[in-house]
């Protein structure tokens, strides 16, 4: 697809199975999108993003990109992707054209003029066998990009692929069906890192917080993580896609600004957010307090605005169930700096009582609310932790910060 060869190239963007637009690119590699008219018309039809209203006219590259860059791989993944296929990892738009079948949320993007009920989804059943070789290959081969009838595309950058459990049997899904699952192998440089999430997600869990479901599986002797997906639902009908985007999107941030160092959304815009769309902010501002707080105690450093969701299930908008919840503290090469700022600080280290305060002023919270939950959150994993490598660091991290809540409150 040598887009300097054409005037313009234009691929088919659907939401919830309804032809929304159209992505175009120019030859100057811009590209456009832009609502269809008969979307237009149904006034039950949602937009494609919080960033992209309905509107009949044009959105442009600035206003697009954010969105639709948003539903591709990043880092390594994104480059892999690119070598395997031929094109330039930069190309957004040939990514979406080759890979953007099946991604996030409730969007399928499709080549112009392909008809949906023409792809026939099925499922590509995996043995042991077949699992243990994606496993191997996964890291050269991301998404099996390239096999015919497989068009995958997650955002983030681990080594991930979606799949779907089908009468209880690991499957690919294929033509644009639907998948229920994430599947994450073993992370090259850092070994530990499903069993780390896994055990983060299901703590957090444990203490009542709204994250995803998550267990390790094995191929043989080999681990893999398997997440549900919160943006699928079974019916009788079959798999229903969800429509989510994560808060970059929603805000028209691009993907390469999600951390608040580098121009990123703060904590504050985040509680913004879920003020303006949320069908039920007050449950929802909660939810996200307690979400952050839980990323501080636990030393997740990569909690950045693209691992905080949207989920839109009908005309509701809700903040999304947590996912991507890891201790990355436990691995000394990795930042130490967080990913959004708690008052004025990056670094745990720095991080007093009077932090909290000022993240709460900024956010329009209440200081006492927010160092209640504080507190409220460190008894709960404190009581709640269960033994593991990563429980120590964690534990470690809950009393020093209580002692530091102690201290203020005896002053």
């Amino acid at each position: 697809m040598l887009i300097s060869k054409m005037k313009n190239h234009k691929l088919d963007v659907y939401l919830n199975q309804i032809l929304a637009g159209q992505l175009s690119i120019d030859t100057h590699g811009d590209m456009s999108f832009v609502y269809d008219d008969a979307y237009l018309e149904n006034k039950k039809n949602l937009p494609l993003s919080h960033s992209l209203p309905i509107q009949k006219n044009l959105y442009s590259m600035q206003q697009c990109r954010p969105f639709f860059s948003g539903l591709l791989p990043e880092a390594h993944m994104r480059t892999a992707i690119a070598r395997q296929l031929g094109i330039s990892e930069k190309n957004d738009f040939a990514l979406l054209a080759a890979i953007g079948g099946e991604c996030a949320g409730a969007v399928m993007i499709l080549p112009q003029n392909t008809s949906i009920v023409q792809l026939k989804p099925d499922y590509k059943i995996i043995k042991n066998k077949d699992v243990l070789e994606i496993l191997q290959t996964m890291h050269q081969r991301p998404m099996i990009v390239g096999e015919d009838g497989i068009r995958l595309s997650l955002a983030g950058a681990q080594d991930k692929l979606p799949v779907a459990i089908i009468e209880g049997n690991l499957a690919i899904p294929m033509n644009g069906a639907p998948s229920t699952h994430i599947l994450k192998p073993i992370n090259r440089d850092f070994p530990t890192l499903i069993e780390n999430e896994c055990f983060c997600l299901n703590l957090a869990k444990k203490i009542g917080l709204n994250a995803v479901d998550a267990a390790i599986h094995y191929a043989d002797n080999t681990p893999y993580l398997l997440v549900k997906r919160y943006d699928r639902v079974e019916t009788e009908q079959g798999i229903q896609r969800l429509h989510q985007e994560d808060f970059c999107q929603a805000m028209g941030i691009s993907p390469e600004m999600k951390y608040q160092r580098e121009g990123g959304p703060q904590i504050s815009e985040c509680f913004g957010l879920i003020r303006e769309i949320s069908g039920l902010p007050v449950f929802d501002i909660k939810e996200l307090l307690q979400g952050i707080l839980f990323n501080v105690i636990i030393g997740n450093n990569d909690a950045h605005s693209k691992n905080f969701s949207l989920l839109y299930h009908g005309s509701k908008t809700r903040l999304a169930p947590f996912y991507d919840m890891i201790s990355t503290v436990y691995y000394p090469n990795l930042s130490s700096k967080m990913a959004m700022k708690v008052g004025s600080k990056y670094d745990f280290d720095g991080l007093f009582p009077r932090h909290f305060t000022q993240m709460a002023e900024e956010a329009l919270l209440s200081g006492a609310l927010v160092r209640k939950e504080v507190l409220n959150l460190i008894s709960k994993i404190q009581k709640n932790i269960t033994a593991s490598p990563f429980t120590s660091i964690i534990l470690q991290r809950a009393d020093k910060l209580f002692q530091r809540f102690q201290k203020t409150s005896a002053e």
